[in-house]
Formats: C-alpha cells, structure tokens, sequence
C-alpha cells in the first residue's frame, strides 16, 4: 500500500465494468457505452476515436491500432492487425537513388495508408453490441463541440507546432500557437468524416469523399498513393505470441509490431536476480540498458512485415535469451551491441476496458511521431501519420520498403495471463520505450510485487540512440553511478512514456484500474 503522506495515486476498484485512458473524457465515455449496454470493444471504440480529439498530437482517424482480445474466461485471447500498408508506387532503389539512407520522417514517402478506421469497423461488426453508430456517436459530438486541452496535451503540443505544415497549422494551431491548457479545441472538419465512417462504415472512409480527399492531399504533395491503395487495404487476425516471466505469461502481439522484443527483454532479465536488487538503484537499471540494449537489437534485425519475417521463434526462444544475458558484463556498459552480439543472430494513445462478463481490450493506436507526418488532408482535416519511417532502405534486409508492406511497428498492446486465464490487460505509451516499458512493469510487480497503480508511477530509464534516459525519480547518486559505469546518462525533457492497466481479481469478481500520472488519463469503474 503507498504512503498516503505523499503525492501519488490510489487504484480504482469496481466490480461492473473498469476502463483506464490517458484521457479522463474518453475513460467517462467508456463507462457511458459500458452502461448503456455495451461491451468492452464497444466502450473500446468509442474511447479511442474519441482520443484523436481529445490527443490530435498522438493519434488519429489517419493512424494505425493493434489490438489484443479475450473474450471472457475460458476463451483464447485473439489479436487485430490494425496497421496500414504502405502504397504499391513505394520503390526504394527509387529512394536510394535520391540519396536517401533512410525514410523521411516527415516526408510524403513516410505516409502509409491508416488501418485503425478499418480496425475498428471490424471489431465492431465481429464482437460489438451497440454498432458503429452509437460508438462513434460520442467523438463526432466532441469534434464539433470541442474539447478542453489537458495538460500533458498542451505540454505536448507546444513542441510540435514546428512539425506541422499546410492546411494542418490552421487545422491544429491557434493563431500560429499551440492551445494552452483549457483552451477548446474543435475539429469539424473531422466530425464530418467521422459521420460518413458512423453512416457507410469501412467504405465511408476507404471509398468515397473522404477517401478522394485523402488521395488527392497525398498525390498533391507528391505522394504515389492511390484510391486503389486504400480500398484495398485491410486488418488481418492474428495469434498472439507469449513468453513466461516467473508466474506470469506475457502475451504480446506479433509482428509487423514489436511485441517479440518485450518477451525477449524479459527472457533475458530472468538469468538475473532482479528480485535481489535495490528496485531504484543503478544496479537494476544497468541490467535493464543492456537487456535492452541486445532485444532492441534483434528487434532491428528481424520484426518486419508479417510476410517477411521468419526469425520470431529465435527470438522467442531461452537460448537466445540465455546467450545474451552472457554477454552483459554488470560492471560495464556496452557501447555497440550489433557487433557484440553478432554472433547470437547469426541464423539470421493506449487504453483498456474490462466489462461486466470479463471481455478484456488491449488496444493501442497511433499516428506515430508527435502529429504524425505533420500534414493533413484538405477537406477534412485528417492528420497522416509516418508509420513509413518505421522502414528501413538497407537492401535486402526484412524490413526494406516497398510496396504493399506493413513496416515495423513501435506500438503494442499487452496481457497478462496465468494459467491460461487473462488477469491484467494493459500497455505502456512511449514510442520505442513500449517493450522497455512491458518489460520493467511485469518485473515492478512480480520482482517487487508492487500494485499496477504503483508499478506505473514507478521511475523509468530507458537506453535509447546512445544515451541512457534517467527520469528526475531517480536520485543524482543514481545516476553518478550508471555514468561511472560507463552509461551517458541524460535527463529526458519529458517522462517516458505512460501507461494504463486493468487488474482482474477472478476470486474476488472486482477490477483494479491503474493509470499512468504521465499522462493527462484516469481509471474509472462502475
């Protein structure tokens, strides 16, 4: 139990229904669904459409989900591909020979077609209760009312009114400005397509007005992308994947996304005694910056398109990970982990919901970087996002651009399960820290057997492009520590990362919400 004599968060209890968000309005719209009959994909939806109102800068209409689904107990949790495809004129000889060594993060060849909107047309046709119209019902009333920019949004925002250009600086900034706090932001433009997606589903935005708008706002600023790119574009089932840390199972799901990475960081953080460690100190947070360090490496070598990728069981398997836990050295860092381990490889906006009949949600969406591609169509105002730049343009390799394929994915939704039961949905926001951040709140709780509230405040650090990011929870002597040892040790300009969670007590029948104080959100029950 935390000390109440200090700041911090209580988890929620309830026992009819949790949802937890990074925004308090799409948390109180998921109840609303759950109340008025809806099952958790239902208040899923809702929530999340809402959130590219609520959150433009993170996600949108124009981005990509990922989804994690169990139906109730005794069923098998089911995963939703809801990642888009990049169009079929995407060439990167073509790039290269521009002098290209890597997608443009914000250029036009980074846009690939959004996938979310066809996601979630899916789910609710296949799981949902209440149809598209009731669910979308509540983000279309938002966009035109508006909705007060919280905090983290407006933190957010302000250091991204650079990234935005063309119709998007007037679509998403005030006078040139970011909103402040409390200031109302409208997007009507958007409430409209969002009608014609309630109205027509799928076809509502992969066909028609909406689509043509997409089309020629790409084709405007260059882009190869084509109607015939996103009529056809779908989301695919999938099977999770899973991997067991101590007692628990942790179910991810599998690539294009990178979920294989944070199964891999905790096989190797189990060769250590993690539970021995202080869980603040410098000693703990080495280990994690080289697990990290050689999963993320082997997350560049091989997650790619579905269709490409043949090396997730080498990455799932204990040999593996027993192999590269030897090569971390507790006294040292490591400064370039692809040669090191070189010869291991050699085979070559987050929510939940839980409702009343234990239907768990795990799903994630995005538009990637902070306003995606920082340009938006024309006529209704849709931010496109980069999932482009997720590609690489190194020959040969898995993930090489091209057309019709799915990139690497940073975003992933998470499970817990035991005994082939779900008992925690959740997920941790924050671009590449997302398998970092699976992988440090399983081991908060099963090493240190903190509650999902508290092993979300918890401090982060997270070894990125060269640096080791130390949040200000960590102590100076921390962190003098990780600089002896050899880290360069920086403090990041903002958290990392946030995330949300939903215990499952299946003897007591009550749900445990967490949500991260990162973010702006909340856990609320009924």
């Amino acid at each position: 139990m935390r000390d109440f004599q200090l700041p911090g968060r209580s988890s929620v209890f309830a026992s009819n229904g949790m949802c937890a968000t990074s925004h308090p309005l799409a948390a109180k719209v998921a109840i609303q669904i759950l109340e008025a009959g809806g099952n958790a994909v239902d208040a899923a939806i809702a929530a999340g459409v809402l959130l590219g109102i609520c959150e433009p800068q993170m996600t949108g209409i124009g981005g990509d989900c990922f989804v994690l689904l169990n139906p109730g107990p005794g069923k098998e949790t089911v995963g939703l591909n809801g990642s888009g495809r990049s169009p079929a004129g995407l060439n990167a000889e073509a790039l290269r020979e521009q002098g290209l060594d890597n997608i443009p993060v914000r250029g036009v060849e980074t846009i690939t077609i959004p996938g979310a909107v066809d996601a979630f047309c899916r789910l609710s046709m296949d799981w949902g209760r209440l149809g598209l119209k009731a669910c979308l019902a509540p983000a279309i009333h938002y966009a035109d009312a508006g909705v007060p920019v919280a905090s983290r949004t407006a933190f957010d925002w302000v250091g991204l009114t650079d990234a935005l250009n063309g119709t998007a600086r007037s679509d998403f900034l005030f006078d040139g400005r970011a909103p402040r706090p409390g200031q109302i932001f409208r997007s009507p433009k958007q409430a409209e397509a969002l009608r014609r997606i309630a109205m027509e589903g799928r076809a509502g935005f992969y066909e028609g007005e909406v689509a043509e708008d997409l089309v020629a706002s790409l084709r405007a600023l260059g882009g190869s992308h084509t109607l015939d790119d996103f009529a056809e574009n779908t989301c695919d089932y999938t099977t999770p994947i899973s991997g067991s840390y101590k007692s628990v199972d942790l179910v991810e799901h599998p690539p294009n996304g990178q979920g294989a990475t944070a199964i891999l960081m905790n096989n190797i953080l189990a060769q250590f005694d993690v539970a021995d460690m202080d869980p603040w100190g410098s000693e703990r947070a080495h280990l994690e910056a080289e697990a990290c360090k050689l999963a993320y490496d082997a997350r560049n070598r091989f997650i790619a398109d579905p269709s490409e990728v043949s090396q997730v069981d080498h990455m799932l398997s204990t040999a593996t990970s027993d192999k590269l836990a030897a090569l971390i050295d507790p006294k040292r860092a490591m400064h370039n982990p692809y040669k090191i381990s070189e010869q291991v490889h050699k085979d070559t906006v987050y929510l939940t919901v839980v409702d009343k009949d234990l239907m768990s949600v795990s799903l994630i969406y995005s538009i990637f970087h902070g306003f995606g591609a920082g340009v938006s169509s024309d006529k209704f105002g849709i931010i496109f996002q980069n999932r482009g730049a997720g590609f690489t343009l190194e020959k040969g390799h898995p993930n090489e651009a091209g057309p019709g394929k799915r990139p690497m994915h940073t975003i992933i939704p998470g499970m817990l399960e035991r005994a082939g039961e779900v008992i925690m949905p959740f997920g941790v926001m924050g671009g590449a820290y997302q398998p970092n951040g699976h992988a440090r709140f399983v081991s908060n709780m099963v090493d240190f057997g903190l509650d999902p509230q508290s092993a979300l405040d918890a401090p982060r650090s997270f070894a990125d492009e060269g640096v080791l990011k130390v949040e200000r929870g960590y102590s100076d002597l921390v962190r003098a520590q990780l600089t002896d040892l050899g880290h360069k040790v920086v403090v990041p300009d903002g958290p990392l990362g946030g995330g949300q969670a939903i215990r499952i007590d299946h003897e007591a029948g009550v749900l445990e919400g967490a949500s991260d104080p990162r973010k702006d959100g909340c856990a609320i029950g009924y």
